[in-house]
Protein backbone atom coordinates (compact mmCIF):
# COMPACT_ATOMS: atom_id res chain seq x y z
CA UNK A 1 0.00 0.00 0.00
CA UNK A 2 1.30 3.60 -0.94
CA UNK A 3 1.53 6.48 1.60
CA UNK A 4 -1.02 7.75 -0.59
CA UNK A 5 -3.30 5.00 0.12
CA UNK A 6 -3.16 5.17 3.43
CA UNK A 7 -4.12 8.02 4.10
CA UNK A 8 -7.89 7.77 6.06
CA UNK A 9 -10.74 8.51 4.06
CA UNK A 10 -13.19 11.29 6.07
CA UNK A 11 -16.40 9.58 6.99
CA UNK A 12 -18.39 13.09 7.58
CA UNK A 13 -18.84 15.52 5.13
CA UNK A 14 -17.52 18.65 7.22
CA UNK A 15 -14.46 18.16 8.81
CA UNK A 16 -13.10 21.22 11.06
CA UNK A 17 -9.70 22.12 11.61
CA UNK A 18 -8.36 23.33 14.85
CA UNK A 19 -4.93 23.46 16.97
CA UNK A 20 -2.56 25.85 18.67
CA UNK A 21 -1.33 28.83 16.90
CA UNK A 22 1.71 27.79 14.54
CA UNK A 23 0.84 23.95 14.82
CA UNK A 24 0.43 23.76 11.08
CA UNK A 25 -3.19 23.47 11.02
CA UNK A 26 -3.55 25.43 7.76
CA UNK A 27 -1.13 23.62 5.92
CA UNK A 28 -3.10 20.34 6.83
CA UNK A 29 -6.24 22.11 5.61
CA UNK A 30 -5.30 23.52 2.26
CA UNK A 31 -2.75 19.82 1.76
CA UNK A 32 -5.62 17.57 2.63
CA UNK A 33 -8.04 19.66 -0.03
CA UNK A 34 -5.38 18.81 -2.83
CA UNK A 35 -5.04 15.84 -1.62
CA UNK A 36 -8.91 14.85 -1.91
CA UNK A 37 -8.93 16.84 -4.87
CA UNK A 38 -6.66 14.33 -6.63
CA UNK A 39 -8.70 11.47 -5.42
CA UNK A 40 -12.13 12.85 -6.78
CA UNK A 41 -14.86 13.91 -5.14
CA UNK A 42 -17.12 11.33 -4.88
CA UNK A 43 -19.36 10.46 -2.83
CA UNK A 44 -19.93 14.61 -3.04
CA UNK A 45 -20.42 16.57 -6.08
CA UNK A 46 -18.31 19.35 -5.21
CA UNK A 47 -15.41 20.27 -2.45
CA UNK A 48 -14.71 23.80 -0.85
CA UNK A 49 -12.54 24.90 1.99
CA UNK A 50 -13.78 27.45 4.67
CA UNK A 51 -11.00 29.80 5.69
CA UNK A 52 -12.45 30.57 9.23
CA UNK A 53 -9.34 31.96 10.73
CA UNK A 54 -10.21 35.67 11.93
CA UNK A 55 -7.55 36.05 14.18
CA UNK A 56 -4.28 35.39 12.51
CA UNK A 57 -3.06 37.51 9.45
CA UNK A 58 -0.40 35.41 8.40
CA UNK A 59 -0.41 31.83 6.87
CA UNK A 60 -4.40 32.05 6.35
CA UNK A 61 -5.80 29.11 3.26
CA UNK A 62 -7.27 31.89 1.87
CA UNK A 63 -4.10 33.03 0.41
CA UNK A 64 -4.16 29.75 -1.87
CA UNK A 65 -7.27 30.60 -3.33
CA UNK A 66 -5.57 30.55 -7.21
CA UNK A 67 -3.92 27.29 -6.92
CA UNK A 68 -7.17 25.93 -4.96
CA UNK A 69 -9.85 26.89 -7.44
CA UNK A 70 -7.25 25.38 -10.04
CA UNK A 71 -7.56 22.11 -8.67
CA UNK A 72 -12.18 22.61 -8.31
CA UNK A 73 -11.52 23.62 -4.51
CA UNK A 74 -14.02 26.63 -3.67
CA UNK A 75 -12.90 28.76 -1.47
CA UNK A 76 -14.73 30.96 0.87
CA UNK A 77 -13.78 32.95 4.08
CA UNK A 78 -12.55 36.75 4.50
CA UNK A 79 -15.21 39.35 2.64
CA UNK A 80 -12.36 41.67 2.06
CA UNK A 81 -10.36 39.03 0.81
CA UNK A 82 -6.23 38.80 2.04
CA UNK A 83 -4.64 41.51 1.07
CA UNK A 84 -4.80 44.87 2.08
CA UNK A 85 -7.55 44.36 4.41
CA UNK A 86 -6.12 41.43 6.01
CA UNK A 87 -6.78 42.49 9.85
CA UNK A 88 -10.27 43.42 9.35
CA UNK A 89 -11.96 40.11 11.21
CA UNK A 90 -15.27 39.97 9.20
CA UNK A 91 -16.34 36.68 7.45
CA UNK A 92 -18.24 36.61 3.93
CA UNK A 93 -21.96 35.98 3.90
CA UNK A 94 -21.76 33.25 1.38
CA UNK A 95 -19.47 30.97 3.91
CA UNK A 96 -22.15 29.08 5.26
CA UNK A 97 -23.27 27.78 1.72
CA UNK A 98 -20.72 24.82 1.66
CA UNK A 99 -21.65 23.92 5.35
CA UNK A 100 -25.83 24.08 3.95
CA UNK A 101 -24.89 22.48 1.00
CA UNK A 102 -25.39 18.47 1.48
CA UNK A 103 -23.28 17.49 -1.89
CA UNK A 104 -20.11 19.36 -1.34
CA UNK A 105 -17.02 17.79 1.13
CA UNK A 106 -16.21 20.82 3.01
CA UNK A 107 -12.80 21.43 5.23
CA UNK A 108 -13.08 23.83 7.60
CA UNK A 109 -9.85 25.76 8.80
CA UNK A 110 -10.17 27.16 12.17
CA UNK A 111 -8.03 30.02 13.82
CA UNK A 112 -5.67 29.21 16.47
CA UNK A 113 -6.09 28.55 20.26
CA UNK A 114 -9.17 28.90 21.91
CA UNK A 115 -9.54 32.34 20.87
CA UNK A 116 -9.58 31.30 17.31
CA UNK A 117 -12.18 28.39 17.66
CA UNK A 118 -14.55 30.58 19.01
CA UNK A 119 -16.15 31.36 15.62
CA UNK A 120 -17.43 27.40 15.30
CA UNK A 121 -20.02 28.41 17.55
CA UNK A 122 -21.64 30.88 14.56
CA UNK A 123 -22.06 27.78 12.83
CA UNK A 124 -23.24 25.27 14.99
CA UNK A 125 -26.62 24.24 13.98
CA UNK A 126 -24.68 23.59 10.20
CA UNK A 127 -22.34 21.19 11.99
CA UNK A 128 -23.48 17.81 13.65
CA UNK A 129 -21.55 15.22 15.36
CA UNK A 130 -23.58 13.30 12.32
CA UNK A 131 -22.14 15.41 9.87
CA UNK A 132 -18.95 16.81 10.96
CA UNK A 133 -15.90 15.69 12.79
CA UNK A 134 -13.83 17.91 15.32
CA UNK A 135 -9.98 17.54 14.19
CA UNK A 136 -7.20 18.84 16.69
CA UNK A 137 -3.76 19.57 15.15
CA UNK A 138 -0.89 18.76 17.38
CA UNK A 139 2.61 19.49 17.39
CA UNK A 140 5.48 18.52 19.85
CA UNK A 141 7.63 20.76 18.68
CA UNK A 142 5.55 24.01 20.00
CA UNK A 143 6.11 25.11 23.17
CA UNK A 144 2.81 25.14 24.03
CA UNK A 145 2.34 21.22 23.58
CA UNK A 146 5.42 20.15 24.13
CA UNK A 147 4.32 17.53 27.24
CA UNK A 148 0.89 15.81 27.56
CA UNK A 149 -0.11 18.43 30.19
CA UNK A 150 0.05 21.53 27.40
CA UNK A 151 -1.24 19.34 25.20
CA UNK A 152 -4.57 18.75 27.15
CA UNK A 153 -4.83 22.58 28.20
CA UNK A 154 -5.33 23.45 24.71
CA UNK A 155 -6.71 20.67 23.88
CA UNK A 156 -9.42 21.15 26.98
CA UNK A 157 -9.55 25.26 25.72
CA UNK A 158 -10.71 24.49 22.39
CA UNK A 159 -13.59 22.01 23.55
CA UNK A 160 -14.78 24.86 26.28
CA UNK A 161 -14.85 27.78 23.26
CA UNK A 162 -16.46 25.88 21.31
CA UNK A 163 -19.13 23.35 23.85
CA UNK A 164 -18.17 20.66 21.36
CA UNK A 165 -15.56 17.47 21.97
CA UNK A 166 -12.23 17.30 19.39
CA UNK A 167 -12.83 13.76 17.65
CA UNK A 168 -9.61 13.22 16.73
CA UNK A 169 -6.23 14.39 16.70
CA UNK A 170 -3.60 15.30 13.61
CA UNK A 171 0.27 14.62 14.92
CA UNK A 172 1.71 17.28 12.89
CA UNK A 173 5.00 17.29 14.67
CA UNK A 174 7.88 18.79 12.37
CA UNK A 175 10.75 20.48 12.64
CA UNK A 176 9.95 22.28 8.89
CA UNK A 177 12.95 21.35 6.70
CA UNK A 178 14.74 19.65 9.77
CA UNK A 179 11.85 17.28 10.14
CA UNK A 180 12.76 13.46 9.88
CA UNK A 181 10.72 10.21 10.66
CA UNK A 182 11.87 10.70 14.74
CA UNK A 183 9.99 13.69 14.71
CA UNK A 184 7.26 12.00 13.57
CA UNK A 185 7.34 9.21 16.01
CA UNK A 186 7.67 11.80 18.86
CA UNK A 187 4.60 13.78 18.12
CA UNK A 188 2.89 10.47 17.45
CA UNK A 189 3.88 8.93 21.24
CA UNK A 190 2.21 12.14 22.78
CA UNK A 191 -0.66 12.05 20.42
CA UNK A 192 -1.49 8.78 21.70
CA UNK A 193 -0.54 9.57 25.57
CA UNK A 194 -3.42 12.54 24.92
CA UNK A 195 -6.19 9.76 23.03
CA UNK A 196 -5.70 7.43 26.23
CA UNK A 197 -6.75 10.62 28.65
CA UNK A 198 -9.42 11.63 26.31
CA UNK A 199 -10.95 8.83 24.43
CA UNK A 200 -9.83 10.27 21.07
CA UNK A 201 -8.26 9.16 18.54
CA UNK A 202 -5.34 9.73 15.83
CA UNK A 203 -6.78 10.48 12.45
CA UNK A 204 -3.33 10.59 10.81
CA UNK A 205 0.06 11.12 11.02
CA UNK A 206 1.57 14.25 8.27
CA UNK A 207 5.05 14.36 7.24
CA UNK A 208 6.43 17.27 5.35
CA UNK A 209 6.33 15.78 1.44
CA UNK A 210 9.61 15.76 0.21
CA UNK A 211 11.69 16.45 3.41
CA UNK A 212 10.79 12.85 5.12
CA UNK A 213 11.36 9.84 2.98
CA UNK A 214 8.09 7.88 2.52
CA UNK A 215 9.29 4.57 2.76
CA UNK A 216 10.96 5.56 6.37
CA UNK A 217 7.58 5.75 7.44
CA UNK A 218 5.28 3.36 5.72
CA UNK A 219 4.26 0.36 7.79
CA UNK A 220 4.49 2.30 11.15
CA UNK A 221 1.59 4.33 11.23
CA UNK A 222 -1.98 3.34 10.59
CA UNK A 223 -2.87 6.64 8.25
CA UNK A 224 0.02 8.78 7.34
CA UNK A 225 -0.74 11.76 5.41
CA UNK A 226 1.80 14.00 3.36
CA UNK A 227 2.44 17.65 3.56
CA UNK A 228 2.64 20.02 0.41
CA UNK A 229 4.20 22.59 1.96
CA UNK A 230 1.88 25.00 0.51
CA UNK A 231 1.75 28.18 3.17
CA UNK A 232 5.60 28.48 3.20
CA UNK A 233 7.54 30.81 1.05
CA UNK A 234 10.58 29.53 0.18
CA UNK A 235 12.60 32.85 1.42
CA UNK A 236 11.47 31.79 5.16
CA UNK A 237 13.78 28.39 4.71
CA UNK A 238 16.90 29.90 3.90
Amino acid sequence: MSVFDGIRSPDRRVLVVTGHYGSGKTEFSVSLAMLLAKRGFEPYARLALCDLDIINPYFRSREQKAQLESAGIRVYGSAYGHAVTAEIPELAADVRGPLEDQDCRTIVDLGGNDAGAKVLNQFGRHLSNENSLLLCVVNANRPETRDLQGALEQLNAIQRATGRRVDGLINNTHLLRETDAACVEKGHRLCEAVCAETGTFIWCDCYPEGVVDAAALEGRYEHLMPLGMYMRPGWLDK
